[in-house]
C-alpha cells in the first residue's frame, strides 16, 4: 500500500528552514548469477558498498521546487517519479542540490544511489517515515534487474541477492555481511575509456546475450555461498581475494559475446592481467566497467598499489581511488540530528 505524503506536510516556516543531507556510498558489482530466462530467478549476484567516491546531496526549503548541481536532469526525473508514486502533482517546495557525485556510468551504480538519495531526502524533508529497500526502489523506478545497490544503500556491506522472480518488484536478498573495516578496495579507471553501457543500450545488450546455462548459474551460486561469503564472514582475506577473482572471471565470461571475454575490452583485460602478475589476487571489473577494483587487506598495501599504478601507468593515465568498505549504508542527516541508514531522528 502506498503511503500518503499529505498527512506528513510540514508547516511552511518549518519546511523552509529544514535542511536534509544524504551521503550515499558507491556500489561495486562483482557479477551476476544469470540473465533473463522464462522460468526461475533472473539475474541475482554479489556486490559490496564502498565509502568512496561518495554521492552527497542536500534538500532545503525553497519557494518552489528546483534541482541544481551535477546530474540535474536525473535528479529532476527521480523527483518527478517520487511525486507521482506518492500521488502528488509535483515534488514539495524545496531545492535539491547535488554537492558531489561520482562519474556517471563507470560501474559504480551512481543511478541507483542518486535515485534512492533523492527519495530518502524527500521522505525526510516531508516528514515521512523512513522507507525500506523495496519502497525506495519502486518510488524512483530502480532495481529492475540488480538490487545490490538498493539493499546496499540501506544496509551497506557485502550483498548477495537471490535474483528476481517474474512479478517480483525487486530481487530478494539472500544475505548481507559486514566486511572488515581495515580492508580496502583500490578503484582504477583508465582515463582513455568513456562511459559503459546504460539505459536502453544496456537493456538491448543484455537481451541479445545468449542465456546462461543452469550449470553455470549453479556454479556461480556455489562459489558465492561456499567460498566468497564464508571468507568475508571469517575475515579470511587470502581466500576472499582469490574467490573474488574466480567469481568475477566466471560471471564475466557470461558476457563474453558482448565484451570479447570476461572483461570489457583489451584495456581492462590487460589492466587486470597486470595486477594479477604483480601478486594482487582479488581483482575484477565492476559491472560493465570501466572501473576495475583490487581488494587489499589494509590501508598500507592499498597505498603501495596506488603509488605503483601512478608510477607505472599501465594502460595510460588512470583515476585511482582508495575506498574502505561501507557497512552502514547511506547516511541521512537533518538539522536536528543524524542516524546511520535511511532513518532520520529529530
Amino acid at each position: 500500500m502506498v503511503r500518503s505524503v499529505h498527512s506528513h506536510k510540514l508547516p511552511n516556516i518549518l519546511a523552509m528552514s529544514r535542511l536534509i543531507t544524504v551521503t550515499a556510498p558507491s556500489r561495486l558489482h562483482f557479477g551476476l548469477f544469470g540473465l533473463q530466462q522464462e522460468e526461475g530467478r533472473m539475474f541475482g549476484g554479489v556486490g559490496a558498498m564502498v565509502d568512496q567516491p561518495a554521492l552527497r546531496l542536500r534538500v532545503r526549503g525553497a519557494s518552489s521546487f528546483a534541482c541544481v548541481g551535477p546530474l540535474q536532469e536525473r535528479t529532476q526525473e527521480f523527483s518527478r517519479r517520487w511525486a507521482e508514486f506518492y500521488g502528488l502533482t509535483q515534488p514539495p517546495a524545496c531545492r535539491i542540490e547535488v554537492l558531489e557525485a561520482p562519474p556517471n556510468h563507470v560501474g559504480l551504480g551512481v543511478g541507483t544511489q542518486l535515485g534512492l538519495s533523492v527519495a530518502a531526502g524527500l521522505n525526510a524533508f516531508s516528514g515521512m517515515p523512513a522507507a525500506g529497500p523495496r519502497e525506495l526502489a519502486l518510488c524512483v523506478g530502480r532495481g529492475q534487474r540488480s538490487a545490490i545497490g538498493t539493499y546496499g544503500f540501506v544496509m551497506g556491506g557485502l550483498i548477495v541477492e537471490q535474483g528476481k522472480l517474474a512479478g517480483e518488484p525487486i530481487s530478494s536478498l539472500d544475505c548481507r555481511i559486514d566486511l572488515p573495516e581495515e580492508w580496502r578496495f583500490v578503484l582504477v579507471r583508465p582515463q582513455a575509456l568513456g562511459h559503459s553501457l546504460s539505459g536502453e543500450l544496456e537493456e538491448q545488450a543484455i537481451a541479445e546475450l545468449p542465456g546462461v546455462p543452469e550449470v553455470v548459474t549453479q556454479r556461480l551460486i556455489a562459489m558465492a555461498r561456499d567460498e566468497l561469503v564464508p571468507a568475508a564472514a571469517t575475515a579470511h582475506f587470502p581466500q576472499f581475494a582469490e574467490s573474488l577473482y574466480q567469481f568475477g572471471h566466471q560471471a564475466g565470461s557470461c558476457f563474453a559475446a558482448r565484451q570479447g571475454g570476461p572483461y570489457n575490452g583489451a584495456v581492462l583485460t590487460n589492466l587486470i592481467e597486470w595486477l594479477r602478475n604483480r601478486g594482487y589476487a582479488g581483482v575484477g571489473q565492476s559491472s560493465w566497467g570501466p572501473t576495475v577494483f583490487a581488494a587489499l587487506p589494509n590501508q598500507h598495501s592499498a597505498l603501495v598499489l596506488s603509488d605503483l599504478l601512478q608510477q607505472e601507468l599501465p594502460e595510460g593515465p588512470l583515476e585511482v581511488t582508495i575506498a574502505a568498505p561501507c557497512n552502514r549504508g547511506a547516511l541521512v542527516q537533518s538539522a536536528l540530528g543524524e542516524v546511520s541508514g535511511t532513518e532520520v531522528s529529530d
